[in-house]
């Protein structure tokens, strides 16, 4: 298995990266189905192996990470990760917990009644399991304390698939612009307030047809929740945007993971363009699943040349076994050639990024030995 690169394209340098004390977090993105979690876990594992105190953090339900590192589950607590002895560095993983991380932050910016408060309220739990942009949010948060724990000196982050991936650098604004916005101060506001004393029987016009819209019980709820809510939003702001500015900063590096398919590839440069105007540092893209020409002599056999060739032998009768090679080798060249193709138009709109291959296993990756191997092909040049 060797990793491999286009000569028009530099070599992304996969050690290098994770050797440079200087990289403190390295961010998986890409489509779904690409295989993020397997390279963000080869990434770690191979970053464990060489001295560095990894973490790896996944929002993927799925239990393959799990199982590819030895363990039965993972949850919110980063777990060790069982390595031979001797390994220089240590590794563990996680897999995040939307709500329980919501609930870490109440309870770290409210005092303890007020947080009581908030944790019972009927609304935030509905928030805080299943409001658009709450997992990316709580993703941001739990990278931020990670970084802030210092206890890993390499955080890699295995993000949701499709677009999806890159939402939670939008997950700040838009949850703030929700619990911020007119229409929530509206429903959450008194009838007492100075603005609707001013406008009298018409609010409560207003409120009682709301009340029929959404229930008086949920507009209490809504309530109760924005009062309570009040003194700790500005600390999830503040968060929120520290760890923007952190996925800005030199020390993290976006890696972009793609498959050689037209929809893959498209979503890709899709992503390279976004971190682009995000201003977010990009290292590279890794190719997985590729079909590179084995070395040597018959590498330089064209498919048109291995077809001729068969053909010759088929209707002599003869050599049936290099006959079926050839066909195996003229399958195999074409199929190269067009991944070069889709890679190479995707590259040229995106000049000088760096680029790593990982050929395609006859196998799912199941375990560390599998990872390992990952890990190699990624780094091999």
């Amino acid at each position: 298995m060797t990793a491999t690169h286009a000569p028009s394209a530099p070599r992304l340098d996969v050690d290098a990266l994770i050797d440079s004390p200087e990289t403190r977090i390295i961010v998986c993105c890409g489509a779904g189905g690409v295989g993020k979690t397997t390279t963000a876990a080869a990434l770690g594992l191979r970053a464990a192996e060489r001295g560095r105190r990894a973490v790896v953090i996944t929002v993927d339900p799925a239990r393959r990470l799990a199982q590819s590192l030895g363990l039965e589950s993972l949850d919110n607590a980063p777990r060790p990760v069982p390595l031979p002895e001797g390994t220089p560095g240590g590794l563990h993983a996680m897999m995040l917990d939307m709500k329980r991380t919501f609930d870490e932050v109440v309870e770290e910016h409210a005092d303890p009644e007020r947080a009581r408060q908030i944790l019972a309220n009927p609304f935030y739990q509905t928030l805080s399991t299943s409001f658009s942009g709450t997992q990316e949010y709580m993703a941001m948060e739990k990278l931020g304390q990670l970084r802030q724990s210092g206890e890993w000196d390499l955080i890699v982050v295995d993000t949701p698939p499709s677009r999806s991936a890159l939402d939670f650098l939008d997950a700040p604004k838009r949850l703030g612009r929700f619990l911020d916005g007119r229409l929530i101060r509206f429903l959450s506001a008194p009838a007492s307030t100075g603005a609707f004393r001013f406008l009298g029987a018409g609010v409560n016009l207003v409120t009682s047809a709301v009340n029929k819209v959404v229930g008086a019980q949920l507009l209490s709820d809504l309530r109760s929740f924005v009062s309570a809510f009040d003194t700790v939003f500005g600390g999830f702001q503040a968060r929120a945007e520290r760890t923007y500015r952190l996925l800005q900063a030199p020390g993290t590096a976006f890696v972009v993971v793609t498959v050689p398919d037209t929809d893959a590839l498209r979503e890709a440069s899709y992503f390279v363009d976004r971190l682009a105007a995000d201003g977010m540092p990009l290292a590279g893209l890794v190719v997985n699943r590729a079909h590179p020409l084995p070395d040597g002599a018959g590498a330089r056999l064209t498919a048109a040349e291995a077809v001729r060739a068969e053909t010759a032998l088929r209707d002599a009768g003869t050599h049936s076994l290099a006959s079926a090679a050839l066909r195996l080798h003229a399958e195999r060249v074409r199929t190269r050639e067009h991944e070069a193709r889709l890679r190479n138009r995707m590259l040229s709109h995106h000049r000088g990024i760096r680029v790593a291959e990982v050929a395609a296993l006859p196998e799912d990756v199941h375990d560390l030995a599998g990872l390992r191997t990952i890990g190699a092909a990624l780094a091999d040049g």
